[in-house]
Order: C-alpha cells, then sequence, then structure tokens
C-alpha cells in the first residue's frame, strides 16, 4: 500500500466507462510525473500502453468483490480524496493510517441513460448499469474542491492539462469543475429516478412517471422578462432535439428578449410544419400571416398581405433558405427576429444594414430527403400553476387527406381540400378560441384568444376587411366544435365555402344542418387543437 510520504508528486485515479481521450490525458499526466491509480478496464488500457499504473486494489490493499460492484468504496479512496490538507488532524489521520492524498479524479458514469435509452431494455439491465462507487468518488472529490481537481467528461481534459503545464489547476478551475461534477451526478441521479419512477407493478412503463425530474441549462440571463420589472433567463433541455428553437444561432442582431424567444419558438414550430416553402408571421404569440409558395418572397408576400398591421416589428419565419429575393421584401419591414433554416449570402448583406434585426439560423435534419418536421418539437408540455406542474404529452397530431370525414350533402373540391388542411394546420399554432380563413395557400383572416367563438370569427373577417381581402369562397378551421350554429352563420356570412372543425358537440346534427341549408361544405378532423 502506498504511503503518505510520498506528499510532493500529484496522484490521479482514473476510472472511466467511456474511455475517449484518456489515455493521452494520461500520458501527459506521466509527462508531469502525476502517478497513476486506476481500476478495471481503464487500467488495463493503461498499462497495455506502457504507462506506470498502480492497481486500486494493489493501493487498497483489498480486492474487488461482487464481480466489481465494490473496488473504490474504500477509506483508503475516501480518505485520499476527502482529508483537508489545511487542516492538521486530517493529514496526521493519513499518516496514522497510511493513506495517500488523491488530488486528481477523473471518473466518467456507467451508461445508464445510454442503457435505459435502448429498446429492449430491461430492469436488470438498467440496474446493473447504476454506478455506485463513481459517484461517490465524485461527490468527495467535489466537495473537498480546494484540494481535488475532479473531470467527469472529456471536454475538460484539454483546459485541465495546460493549466498543469503552466504550473497548477486554479482555485477556480477547481470549483467550476466541482460544480459540473454535482451537476452530472443530479442529472445522473435524476435519470435513475424518471426510468424506475415510470415503472409500473406489472413491468410496464408509464408515460409520466411518478416523480418528474426536470434537468435544464441556462443559456443566458435576459435582460428582463414579459415586463421590465421581471427579471428572467432562458434555459435549454440537458440534451436538445435538433431543428429545436435552442438549436439557433444567432447571425446578427441584439440579444432575444423573453418575448422574442417566445414569440420566436411560436413561429418555428408553425412554419416547420409545413413540407412546402412556407412563411409563417408572427406576433404576441399567435400567427398573423401564413403562406406557402413556390419560393420564399413569394410566401413572405402572401403571408405579410394578411395583416400589414399586426406584421411591423413581427416574427418572421421560413422553413427552408432566405434568397436575396425573399430577404429584399423582408427588408423594407421593421422585424425584431428573422428565422430561416439557411441564408444565402446576398440574404444576409441585406441585413447589415439592419444591425437591430436578430437573425437566427435553425437546420432542420432532414428525413428521407424530405424536412423532418417532427425533429425538434417537444414530446411533453409543461405549464406551471400555484406549487405545481400541468404536464401533457405535446400536441403533435397531424391530419391527413384520408381522415377526413365529409358531413354535409356538398362535397368539398380538391382545391377545398388543400386550403382546409391548410387552415387546420395554422388553427393549431393559433390561441383558443381561434377561427382562421384561408384561400389559395394563404391566409385571409385570423381570429384569436377569444372568449367567445363567434367574437374570433367577427374579428377575423373584420382583419380580413382592413388588409383588403376577400373572404368569399374561403376555407374556415375552427380550433373546436361549433357548440351552436349562430357561430357557422358567422362564416359563412362572410364568405366561406367550407369548414373544417372537429365536431363532438351535442348540436352537431342542428350544426351540420345548417351547413347544408346555407349549401357549404364541412368536414370533421375527430381531432381539438386547444392552446391556451
Amino acid at each position: 500500500m502506498t504511503n503518505a510520504s510520498n506528499a510532493t508528486a500529484l496522484t490521479a485515479l482514473l476510472s472511466v466507462s467511456d474511455k475517449t481521450g484518456v489515455l493521452d490525458f494520461a500520458r501527459a499526466l506521466h509527462t508531469l510525473g502525476v502517478r497513476l491509480l486506476s481500476t478495471g478496464g481503464t487500467a488495463k488500457m493503461l498499462a497495455d500502453a506502457g504507462l506506470p499504473v498502480t492497481e486500486v486494489a494493489d493501493h487498497t490493499g483489498f480486492p474487488e468483490m461482487l464481480d466489481g460492484r465494490v473496488k473504490t468504496l474504500h477509506p483508503t479512496i475516501h480518505g485520499g480524496l476527502l482529508a483537508r490538507r489545511d487542516v492538521p488532524a486530517h493529514m496526521a489521520a493519513l499518516s496514522h493510517h497510511g493513506i495517500a492524498t488523491i488530488d486528481i479524479l477523473v471518473v466518467n458514469l456507467y451508461p445508464f441513460e445510454a442503457t435505459v435509452a435502448k429498446a429492449g431494455c430491461t430492469l436488470d439491465d438498467a440496474i446493473e448499469n447504476i454506478d455506485i462507487g463513481g459517484p461517490a468518488m465524485v461527490r468527495s472529490a467535489a466537495k473537498n474542491w480546494k484540494d481535488v481537481a475532479v473531470l467527469t467528461d472529456a471536454s475538460q481534459y484539454g483546459g485541465v492539462l495546460a493549466e498543469l503545464q503552466a504550473g497548477g489547476i486554479s482555485q477556480a478551475t477547481k470549483f467550476a469543475l466541482a460544480v459540473a461534477a454535482f451537476n452530472r451526478i443530479a442529472n445522473y441521479d435524476g435519470a435513475i429516478s424518471d426510468y424506475l419512477s415510470s415503472l409500473n407493478a406489472d413491468g410496464t412503463r408509464s408515460e409520466f412517471p411518478a416523480q418528474s425530474n426536470a434537468r435544464f441549462v441556462k443559456l443566458q440571463d435576459l435582460r428582463y422578462g414579459e415586463n421590465p420589472h421581471q427579471s428572467a433567463a432562458f434555459y435549454r433541455d440537458l440534451h436538445p432535439a435538433p431543428g429545436s428553437l435552442v438549436t439557433a444561432v444567432q447571425l446578427q442582431g441584439k440579444e432575444l428578449s423573453y418575448n422574442n424567444i417566445a414569440d420566436a419558438d411560436a413561429a418555428w414550430e408553425c412554419v416547420k410544419s409545413f413540407t412546402e416553402p412556407a412563411c409563417v408571421i408572427v406576433k404576441h404569440a399567435n400567427p398573423c400571416g401564413v403562406a406557402v409558395a413556390a419560393g420564399t418572397a413569394e410566401a413572405y408576400a402572401k403571408a405579410f398581405k394578411t395583416d400589414p398591421t399586426s406584421a411591423f416589428g413581427g416574427i418572421i419565419a421560413f422553413n427552408g433558405e432566405l434568397d436575396a429575393a425573399g430577404a429584399a421584401l423582408v427588408a423594407k419591414q421593421f422585424v425584431e427576429v428573422l428565422i430561416a433554416t439557411s441564408f444565402t449570402p446576398e440574404a444576409l448583406a441585406l441585413f447589415k444594414a439592419k444591425p437591430n434585426t436578430r437573425v437566427l439560423q435553425i437546420a432542420l435534419p432532414k428525413a428521407g430527403g424530405a424536412t423532418a418536421w417532427e425533429h425538434g418539437r417537444n414530446a411533453q408540455d409543461v405549464k406551471r400553476v400555484g406549487s405545481g406542474l400541468l404536464i401533457q404529452s405535446a400536441d403533435n397530431r397531424e391530419m391527413t387527406l384520408a381522415e377526413l370525414k365529409v358531413v354535409t350533402v356538398k362535397q368539398p373540391t380538391p382545391e377545398q381540400l388543400r386550403d382546409l388542411l391548410f387552415a387546420w394546420k395554422v388553427a393549431k399554432y393559433v390561441k383558443s378560441n381561434a377561427i382562421v380563413f384561408c384561400g389559395g395557400g394563404m391566409t385571409l383572416g385570423v381570429g384569436a384568444g377569444q372568449m367567445s367563438r363567434i367574437d374570433s370569427a367577427r374579428i377575423a373577417s373584420i382583419k380580413a376587411a382592413n388588409a383588403g381581402l376577400t373572404l368569399a369562397g374561403s376555407a374556415v378551421a375552427s380550433d373546436a366544435f361549433f357548440p351552436f350554429r349562430d357561430g357557422l352563420d358567422v362564416v359563412i356570412d362572410a364568405g366561406a365555402s367550407c369548414v373544417i372543425q372537429p365536431g363532438g358537440s351535442v348540436r352537431d346534427d342542428e350544426v351540420i344542418a345548417a351547413a347544408n341549408e346555407r349549401g357549404i361544405a364541412m368536414v370533421l378532423t375527430g381531432v381539438r387543437h386547444f392552446r391556451h
């Protein structure tokens, strides 16, 4: 067993599941005169590479046991990690028991998260991938951060090595490493709790575990929240999905505000639901203009035409590359945030003259040659209530033509069906009660967030009139059923020739009869899209 007399040299204990970069790091430590301790497969790898390494079993004088479940859970290890060098009694205790200090700990944990993510993972598989000794060592080292540097990720090797080569690891770095270590343990324990809490007595898994452990990483502090007197910060998921807003790269412009981020997310989620070139303009979390077209310039022109007044100072999103023609049109207006999957050099050059415009680029993954709209969408939605949370599966339901049920004598034409599906897709992103008039691949009038569906319908028709748009022959989507025929009569009076709605009202027969009486086509989806 090593004793404490060799106190002038640093000692590093390396025990990693993911061995990425650890051999090069160990070589560099050895070159600097750092003594190497290691366990199991890590020790074998270092020894095979010709590095002088002491097995932990030789260091502790106690062999591994229980199939490796017990190997580092020993006073020689934890005493070496936890002893405070500035407390004489601690150092005297180490000397009395022949325990050497451990100055650097390199540990990453059994791959529990990756194991339970695999199809067919059993409870036994999960249990065997719960690390015990690793987290215990990490906690000990992180608690004693002033004396021990604890590395829990390969990305930390380079920085620590540079400081060692320059003379020593700074206290600031040791503290940052300790914080990262405790965060890693918290995330690891949270993943275990999430998995085990989701298991039912019969071995099946529940969509909603008995305990929810949210884990997010702060991206930035914000100047303020929804209002200047509120403080705020922006966080991302621990493992963000490709194509989500938090993966955006800001190419230019001022710092995003709380409201910018919320509105940008609404615009981005809506626009990426379309497969053809699309533009969405959002103001105060509601789409005020949506259109599809052959190219970005035409899509923007159509979307802008819906409600030019509300589009001022809005958030504009494209689901493809923004070219010079489209950018030239957008640049004529005041835009808070501009989002696209990419920008041509000519498009970016146009916005250099508008440095306050926040320009975001978000790459959308491809699947089978088409944009994978589902990427980056949350699996669950969360809403905070007093001392609690409401958690639900996200409204990611997409409607196909084959699912529509025609319930009127009059059948919709192919053109009307296209407009109805377009209107339905937009209505999903409009705050309830939502009424959306559409035609020719663009919104014509949007009524949002009213307590009365009739008022939403009236507001939508007023907005269309204000924009100089006709609603004659338009398609209308209602995010929820018409409880009475009066709401249907309002949209028909405004010019609607066909309607899409969920159905499900006790007065469906009355509403369908009204549609037949007024000579319009109506289709039911059987799906509601409340958005509160």
